[in-house]
Parts: structure tokens; sequence; C-alpha cells
């Protein structure tokens, strides 16, 4: 909030850069709420849904967010009925767009307070110690169904029915013999960044360097002048120059964009996860990435009545690989987990690696274009992006692909019925499977490699 208001009040281009910044220091979330998806989702069927969910919720603030900063800025220009021209909406006029994405944000933070709960598995209520030697509960004794003939039994006891005592949440690790598999380190001797971490992790920053660099190469080349335009007469064919759009064909196309978006993570993603498997789809999005960069610089050459259809086939393009390979890699991110209880730490390193990534992305995209333009080649730009996402490619081959542990519920088909629903607890044991191939790969994964 801090950060949008000393945006609203910039008077200079510093002020805008400081406060930037300021949000860029202050935005710890995204790592946040990757963990709480991967924390709050049990069932690995339900991972594709779920961490769709995030950019689902992006494109819709894509298309939002530069309605509200296209609608408001300048209130004393477009609104002079409602907005005095010598107020302070004159002068900062992008105090009031501001402002509301503001508002936007301390209504999401209450909403948070008051009905997020914690996920994390070390803090909940029955987690430590402590919290269990001050819990205290009482069972009231039901008689039985045979009546008189037998003693009162607790029907409320997990074991009633059973001839052993059930343990709430235990893990079995056995061996397809059925015999028990060697015990694992505990989580507090594991290594949180194993190799497969470490290169997820990679995979992850070079793929969000050069998404950030399409993000901001296409309005500058959309904006750009065709090449007819120009007076030292290049011919069509040099790939010289951008498409010539005005601001407003811009806004239009980016709306565009984020519909298709959203057409892509509510349709194409499901069945491509459900079709393909979360390894699969990796590897198909990541290797083919690399067209959706090669393709753009060619639209220079499209005549004016195939302009618009090929710019949404590249848009659709983009958004395929783009949009189906970021859910996928919190996934991976989150099976190559050694612990649920190491996620914040694992989530936060690869928000980080992001950021980073975003950092040098745009002013190296930018100054790629600037020489492009010097040397009548915009491509430059577009294919030097298209050549870190063919690195990304090669990449993708040196992350080993663990086989992935099956999680079982055990529970009982149906509820006692002397037992309110609502106060029935649900038992849960996993079992973990494994063979020797398996163990040799997370032995070799438990090898340290950060410091």
């Amino acid at each position: 909030m801090l950060s949008l208001l000393l945006v609203g009040v910039s008077t200079n281009f510093w002020m805008a850069l400081a406060g930037r910044a300021i949000g860029g220091f202050l935005n710890g979330n995204i790592g946040v709420i990757q963990t709480m998806v991967g924390e709050l989702t049990v069932n690995p069927k339900h991972e594709p849904r779920a961490y769709s969910v995030m950019p689902f919720v992006w494109s819709i603030g894509t298309i939002i967010g530069p309605s509200i900063g296209g609608i408001f800025s300048a209130p004393a220009d477009n609104f002079p009925d409602v907005f005095s021209p010598h107020g302070i909406f004159a002068k900062f006029p992008y105090l009031l767009p501001n402002l509301i994405c503001a508002a936007l944000m301390l209504f999401s933070i209450i909403c948070g307070f008051f009905f997020l709960e914690e996920t994390h598995p070390d803090m909940q209520p029955w987690s430590t110690v402590d919290d269990l030697e001050h819990t205290e509960a009482e069972t009231p004794i039901l008689a039985a169904q045979a009546g008189t003939f037998t003693a009162a039994v607790d029907l409320h006891n997990e074991s009633y029915g059973t001839f052993n005592k059930v343990v709430q949440d235990q893990e079995w690790n056995v061996l397809p013999d059925g015999t028990d598999a060697p015990k694992e380190a505990e989580p507090q001797d594991q290594v949180v960044f194993n190799k497969r971490v470490v290169m997820l992790i990679v995979a992850l920053g070079i793929f969000t360097y050069h998404s950030m660099s399409y993000d901001h190469l296409l309005p500058i080349f959309f904006q750009d002048s065709r090449v007819e335009s120009r007076s030292h007469g290049n011919k069509l064919s040099s790939m010289a120059g951008g498409l010539g759009l005005t601001i407003q064909d811009v806004g239009v196309v980016m709306s565009v964009n984020g519909i298709i978006a959203l057409g892509v993570q509510a349709i194409v993603f499901p069945l491509a996860a459900a079709w393909l498997g979360v390894w699969k789809l990796f590897i198909v999005t990541t290797v083919l990435h690399p067209l959706a960069y090669i393709v753009v610089p060619y639209l220079v050459l499209l005549p004016e009545e195939w302009l618009y259809p090929g710019i949404y086939a590249c848009l659709t393009i983009r958004n395929i690989f783009s949009i189906l390979v970021y859910p996928v890699l919190l996934i991976l991110l989150k099976e190559a987990s050694p612990s649920p209880s190491c996620l914040g730490k694992i989530n936060g390193l690869a928000a980080s690696t992001g950021a980073a990534c975003r950092t040098l992305a745009s002013p190296i995209a930018g100054i790629l274009y600037g020489i492009g333009i010097d040397i009548d080649f915009t491509a430059l730009a577009w294919w030097v992006s298209g050549a870190v996402a063919v690195i990304g490619a090669v990449q993708v081959f040196f992350v080993n692909r663990k086989k992935s542990s099956e999680w079982h519920q055990v529970r009982a088909r149906a509820p006692c019925r002397f037992m309110p629903p609502e106060e029935h607890r649900q038992e849960i044991v996993h079992i973990v499977v494994q063979d020797e191939e398996e163990q040799e790969v997370e032995a070799n994964e438990q090898r340290p490699l950060l410091a």
C-alpha cells in the first residue's frame, strides 16, 4: 500500500522508481501463496486444478488493472465535472487509480486476517508438545448394540471395531514385496535444496526471464512504427520496426490477450494435465516454448488484413506454453520438497529467483530492442529471448524425474451413525511404496548443493 501511494504522488521518474522498489521489497506474498496452496492440497489429483487458480486470478488482474489505470488516470481531465482542475487529483494525475488499488489491497488484507487459517504443519494447534499437554478431551461411554449382555464401549474411540489401537496420521514406507523400507533421515536432517529442487528453481528462473522479456517487448513492438514510415527506405522484408498500432489498439489487444489466457487456464490446462500428466506436460511446453519468440518478428511481413489474426495467433501460442508450464513447475517443486515443512523455504527461494530474473529481463530486452532499431533488425531482441528459452529446453533434461510416491487415504466406508458428521474426524494413513531405484535417486538427491 505504501508503494502504491508513493507512485500515486510521484512527480518525477525517481520517485516512481522508489515506489516500485519498495513494492518489490515488501512483496513476499507469491512464495507464501504457493506454499499455502501446496499445504492445502492433499490429493495429488487436485494439484493441477489448485495450482491453476493463481495464474487464473493473475489473468483477471491483468484485465482489471490496466482498465483501472486507463479509466481513472488524470481524472481532472477525463471527468472535469467531478474533479476540480485545481484539486489534488489535478496535481497528482495518477493518485486516484493507485488509491483504488490500495483500497483493494486493504480489503484483501482484512479478508486474509479474519478468514485465512494457518496451514503450516508445524504451526497447527496439535503440532507442539506443549499444546498436547494442555489439551483435554472426554469421550462419553455409550452402550454397545448388545445392550445389557456386554459392557459399555466407547463408540467415539478410533479403535472401536478393531483389534489394535489406531494411531492417527501414520506413514508407512514399504517396498513392493510388503516389507518395511529403510528408514529415511528425519526432516531436520534432510537437505532442503537438493539437486532436483535446485534444477527446478533454475528452470523456473529461466522461464521467468524470457517470459518477462516477452511481456516487456510486446507493447513496444506493437507501438513501434512500421518500416514503410521510416525515411531510410528499407524494405519490409528486412524485419525492421514494429507494427505501428495506436495506444488504443494496443489496449484492445492486451484485453483480448487476457481473455485468451483465461480460456487457456480454464479449458486447455486441465485437459492437457489430465492427458499428458504433469511431467510430460512440463517437457512438452518447455521444449516448444522457443516457438513463441521465433514467430513474433514475422508479424511485420503480414499484410494489413492478416495482421490481427496473426497477432492473436501468436498470443494464443504464447499463452498456451507460458500458462501451462508455470503451475506445472510449482507442482514439481512441491513433489521435490523433502518435507512439507520445507515448502516455505523452497518457494521463498523460487520467488526470489524469479524476482531477480524479472529485474534483469526488462533492461536487457530494452537494450537489445534499441540495438535492433539501430541496425534495422528488431527481431534481435525476440530471438535472443528465444535463445534463452532454448537454454531452458536443454536444461530441462538435466532435471531428474523422481517417481511420484502414491499417497492413499485409508478411512472407514461410512462414519458411525451415533457420531455427528461434523464431529467425525477422518484418519489418514500415508502409504509410500518405494523400490530400489527410487532409493538410489533419493540418496543422490540428498547430497547438498547449496551451502
